[in-house]
């Protein structure tokens, strides 16, 4: 779920529910109209039309589905999401420059299209494997991908906090979402590279993906508003 990104474009919340009816009772305990990630886990269990009710209710909907194909078929897919109405959208800038480009025409400027740079679940042996090359240094591929994303057109980069300092003069004022958000002491599952809230914004960040820390706590409600509380 995206945590309102509505004021100061800088918070979000991810909808890490494995039933629509389970996510809908989140949104009793959160504010109305707060803004929503949908990932591949509700998208495919819940379908196009819980998207729809959702943007039917006000919540602006970051569409995580993370595209990775061929530009026709990426141009296609971003083509409907344009018409169900959300606010963003997620493509691989693995996928290459004519992917996002392709991606970027179909939104035509009614959807934001941002690109995965390196997932936070990789360090630099992990990605390593992924590419077929030594790594050395995951924050010069994030960059280097950041930099093709931003040249066909995309608004902006999904990237980890630690890569926000290099990312920002390569986006310009574009947008740089962050995953990986965890205030000290929550438990950082299975991200490898992570930031507390506070320090991601002075850095820079635009708007922070909070999915675990709000979905799986006792108190989703506290949880949200202590975020919102170290944001400022």
């Amino acid at each position: 779920m995206i945590l309102d990104w509505l004021a100061l474009e800088v918070r979000a919340s991810a909808l890490d529910h494995d039933s629509a009816p389970s996510a809908v009772a989140l949104f009793d305990v959160l504010p109305d109209r707060c803004a929503v990630k949908v990932g591949s886990v509700m998208m495919t269990r819940a379908g196009v039309g819980f998207v729809r009710s959702v943007v039917a209710n006000g919540h602006p909907v970051f569409l995580d589905l993370k595209w990775h194909d061929i530009p026709n078929t990426v141009k296609g897919a971003v083509a409907a999401a344009v018409d169900l109405g959300v606010e963003m959208v997620t493509v691989h800038a693995l996928g290459g420059e004519a992917m996002i480009t392709a991606a970027v025409e179909a939104a035509g400027g009614k959807v934001a299209v941002v690109a995965v740079t390196v997932l936070t679940s990789h360090d630099p042996a992990g990605f390593g494997a992924v590419v077929g090359r030594e790594i050395g240094d995951v924050e010069l591929e994030v960059a280097r991908l950041a930099a093709m994303t931003i040249k066909a057109g995309a608004a902006g980069v999904v990237c980890s906090p630690a890569e926000i300092a290099t990312v920002r003069p390569v986006v310009g004022s574009g947008r740089i979402v962050l995953p990986g958000i965890r205030r000290s002491g929550e438990d950082a599952g299975d991200q490898a590279r992570v930031a507390g809230p506070e320090a991601a914004v002075a850095a820079g960040a635009t708007h922070l993906v909070l999915g675990r820390p709000i979905t799986f706590d006792a108190d989703p409600r506290a949880a949200y508003e202590g975020y919102l509380e170290a944001i400022g």
